[in-house]
């Protein structure tokens, strides 16, 4: 029996749940053989479905669902709007033994917005990004980017949502492919793509970019990015100042572009296609074949103070600190 009935609660708890915590939100709903112990903390207007169990210490936020058969553990919290879904399992101790309590469990975090699939399994001391999607099954052993979809056993990003430009589902992808016409709309951002010369004769191929006329800046330094294993995500950032163009030399990879706005997806994989990103806009690399190698020229020399790392920094500098995030 609940013991939740005591001085008319604002929640409601299933007459076979057992709440044992008195900090639950005003119309949460806590169904039957739901289990919540005294120390949880839960938010407003949550769903706790049948046979789930929330240990103390644990955190949840408001507008949360938790489906049948979700266990959440102290150190666990899920910020506001989390989808958890059946009999995803979340762990708190990266080495567990039997009667050997550590003296701080390892904090999990699940940000606002994002979906756990059924069967998912949450390695201990994860953050999970905003907007992020955990598929069914997923085995999430690392920090999951805000607003990317996870799938597999070890999880790794398979693609990005973007909930801003589309309501719902994955964001446009853009692939200019061997003898299509670049197209001359600017991507969002400000970004550009542009198609560089390219020579064919019996001997192969030449292409080529003159600095001060083909280019968009001056360059100043140049980088590569080669050998990255396919399931790495590299960028994650944005630059204050700096101007890059990219270009896929060998192989492909994709470049997400996100403006505080919208999100696009571009697939370089031609080394005669180059792409300009201006300052303040947030991008990430991933989906790297095997043999990729990525040239990126800049404008300016590397200055560690220029990076924008953080995705709430970043959407304040964007001026969308009060959206929400794809």
């Amino acid at each position: 029996m609940s013991t939740a009935s005591a001085a008319q609660p604002q929640f409601f708890a299933h007459p076979e749940s057992r709440v044992e915590s008195s900090d639950i939100g005003a119309r949460t709903r806590v169904w039957a053989f739901a289990h919540i112990l005294k120390g949880a903390r839960i938010g407003s207007d949550c769903n706790v479905c049948d046979h789930t169990f929330v240990e103390g210490g644990a955190v949840v936020g408001d507008r949360v669902t938790l489906k049948c058969g979700v266990q959440l553990w102290d150190g666990v919290t899920l910020e506001d709007d989390v989808f958890v879904g059946p009999n995803a399992t979340f762990t708190n101790d990266p080495f567990p033994r039997s009667r050997r309590k550590p003296v701080q469990f390892t904090r999990t975090v699940v940000r606002r917005g994002a979906s756990i699939g059924a069967n998912a399994t949450i390695l201990p001391g994860i953050t999970i990004g905003a907007g992020a999607m955990v598929g069914a099954g997923a085995v999430v052993t690392r920090d999951v980017p805000a607003g990317a979809i996870v799938v597999g056993n070890p999880a790794a990003v398979s693609g990005y949502v973007d909930e801003r430009a589309s309501g719902r589902g994955r964001l446009r992808t853009r692939e200019i492919r061997p003898g299509q016409t670049v197209e001359e709309t600017p991507l969002i951002g400000g970004a550009r793509l542009y198609e560089l010369p390219r020579i064919t004769d019996p001997r192969g191929h030449l292409s080529f970019a003159e600095i001060h006329q083909s280019l968009p800046f001056p360059v100043v330094r140049y980088f590569l990015v080669y050998g990255v294993p396919s399931r790495e995500v590299r960028g994650e950032h944005a630059h204050r100042t700096l101007d890059q163009f990219l270009v896929c030399v060998h192989g492909s990879c994709s470049v997400r572009l996100f403006d505080g706005d919208a999100s696009e997806e571009i697939l370089l994989n031609r080394p005669d296609l180059g792409l300009h990103v201006p300052p303040l806009v947030w991008t990430t690399e991933y989906r790297y074949s095997a043999d990729a190698v990525l040239l990126v020229l800049a404008s300016d020399i590397y200055k560690e103070d220029d990076y924008v790392r953080d995705l709430d920094e970043y959407l304040a500098l964007a001026g969308e600190a009060d959206g929400p995030i794809s």
